[in-house]
């Protein structure tokens, strides 16, 4: 049964408390493009920050007023719209944050990070070498002649 359990993280506090805060670590990240806080908080976030992005994409007038709705402030939502316009995360399909460790906070050893929004292109993966069920497929694909030339010349040499 699912009595008193509620969606997300409380990160210590009451309700009311946990959604100040993460709405505040929002708008800080958005205004400076990269905030100093504790590993759990970040992670906390990110999911609020990556649909204020979606949103900001999508660019349409109830895409913008749900983000005002959500941080309160129309200056950094102007500025996150205008940096989505410009075809910021255009290549992005999420991931708009990255978090690097800094290691423990000197008073109680909680673990420090650095989150920042992610700005330079997508780069793609290279594509890993085929396996054997592509030569199979292509040896297929390749007309019967080439197949018994090649056939011929792999016995030749062995």
């Amino acid at each position: 049964m699912r009595h008193n359990k509620k969606k997300g993280m409380k990160l210590g506090t009451d309700a009311a408390h946990t959604k100040a805060m993460k709405r505040s670590l929002v708008r800080a990240l958005f205004m400076n493009d990269r905030i100093k806080t504790i590993d759990v908080r970040a992670k906390a976030i990110r999911g609020d920050v990556d649909k204020i992005i979606t949103w900001a994409k999508k660019g349409d007038i109830h895409s913008r007023r749900l983000a005002i709705a959500y941080l309160n402030d129309k200056e950094v939502i102007r500025e996150v719209f205008e940096k989505a316009a410009q075809g910021m995360w255009a290549d992005r399909n999420g991931g708009y944050t990255r978090i690097m460790k800094l290691g423990p906070r000197k008073g109680d050893a909680a673990e420090m990070v650095l989150m920042e929004l992610v700005t330079e292109p997508v780069t793609p993966k290279a594509k890993a070498a085929k396996t054997t069920v592509s030569k199979v497929s292509a040896v297929a694909e390749a007309p019967k002649a080439e197949v018994v030339e090649e056939a011929a010349a792999e016995e030749t040499v062995e």
